[in-house]
């Protein structure tokens, strides 16, 4: 039985969802962490290696997902079932995400936003949304940097410079500024992706 210990912002994964975990073997949550960074490394490498064609559709998003954690947890790429301490009702997430995505491209096409603010937004938005048991965040930054680099010509965010994952003051100025953002301030997002 693993046992689990949240950083500060992490959503806890409920029992039903641990029961998804695909590999017994692991006991902690550094063990954890570990293996997810493995299976997020070989995600990243697939989606920078061609730009995918259908980038901003919920198939990539929820495809995205399970090559990001599909050797680790069983409900990859499938929307959350349950309640979170963040994110909307379970049963909203598909309609919220295919707006969002649609809000995304119009924002493209008319040059609403900067490009990094673009992206900055849609990282925002789709963590607000958190339309997976786990990995959420983790999933919303490499969706933006894939926005930024295949659809907006600009390189990836570099998100505080630190590891994300653990808890430490550059964890907190992204929930901060996260937070700020949840307030429609986006000044402190804006800075803190390019920090």
């Amino acid at each position: 039985m693993m046992k689990y210990d949240y950083p500060p912002g992490t959503t806890p994964i409920d029992p039903d969802e641990a029961v998804g975990l695909l590999l017994p073997h692991i006991t902690n949550r550094a063990e954890l962490d570990r293996w997810e960074q493995d299976n997020i490394a070989e995600a990243e490498a697939w989606a920078f290696r061609q730009k995918p064609k259908d980038l901003l559709s919920l198939d990539f998003v929820c495809r995205l997902h399970k090559r990001m954690f599909g050797n680790v947890w069983r409900w990859a790429g499938k929307f959350r079932k349950s309640g979170k301490n963040i994110g909307i009702e379970h049963w909203s997430i598909g309609p919220s995400l295919k707006n969002l995505i649609e809000e995304v491209k119009a924002w493209i096409e008319h040059e609403a936003y900067t490009p990094d603010e673009i992206a900055a937004r849609f990282h925002h938005r789709l963590v607000s949304i958190h339309p997976f048991a786990n990995g959420n965040g983790r999933h919303a930054r490499l969706m933006a940097d894939l926005l930024l680099v295949h659809l907006l010509g600009r390189p990836r965010f570099t998100w505080g410079s630190e590891n994300l994952v653990h808890a430490g003051e550059c964890r907190k100025r992204h929930i901060d500024a996260l937070q700020g953002a949840d307030r429609h301030d986006y000044r402190l997002l804006l800075e803190f992706v390019r920090s």
